[in-house]
């Protein structure tokens, strides 16, 4: 008896497109849904809408369009070439769905429009979840960080070339 093929995971259908004003509330929802703690402010988070500096995107769902399931900021500095990738946030409710695999996707997508060549991040040294998702992706650790989360747990950073 052969052993029965395993089914992959199915990948959500979402729709991703840059934050809009509109989405403050949904996005800081989001936030409190998906962090303990570490969480952005909401004016951080109007900030971030605006800013020439950064994109905020945000992923809503294919079914229905004003649920808004996830959402990734990114950093950039004039005259670099790297951006940062400082949050990926995956509503509970649909995590295991390949959310954060998308995001990261179009996350590199935007920093590359951005003329970015690099991308670098940290994530916390218990997130398992996250340590294989940005590792699978090409990520390689290049340093840790000690007590830098407010709880006092370090950070893994991770850089790729894109």
């Amino acid at each position: 008896m052969s052993p029965q093929p395993q089914k992959a995971p199915s990948v959500a259908l979402v729709t991703i497109r840059p934050a809009t004003l509109g989405d403050l509330d949904a996005l800081v929802a989001l936030e409190h849904a998906a962090f303990v703690g570490d969480r952005a402010e909401r004016r951080a988070i109007r900030h971030a809408i605006g800013s020439p500096s950064m994109s905020l995107l945000v992923a809503l769902d294919g079914e229905d369009t004003s649920m808004l399931v996830a959402a990734a900021t990114l950093e950039r500095r004039k005259g670099s070439r790297r951006t940062r990738l400082s949050s990926i946030a995956v509503s509970p409710g649909r995590a295991g769905q390949g959310l954060g695999s998308l995001m990261l996707d179009a996350a590199e997508s935007d920093a590359k429009a951005h003329g970015c060549t690099r991308l670098r991040l940290e994530v916390r040294a218990d997130n398992g979840a996250g340590i294989r998702l940005y590792e699978r992706h090409g990520y390689e650790r290049f340093a840790i960080l000690t007590d830098y989360y407010e709880d006092g747990m370090e950070a893994w950073r991770y850089e790729k070339a894109l």
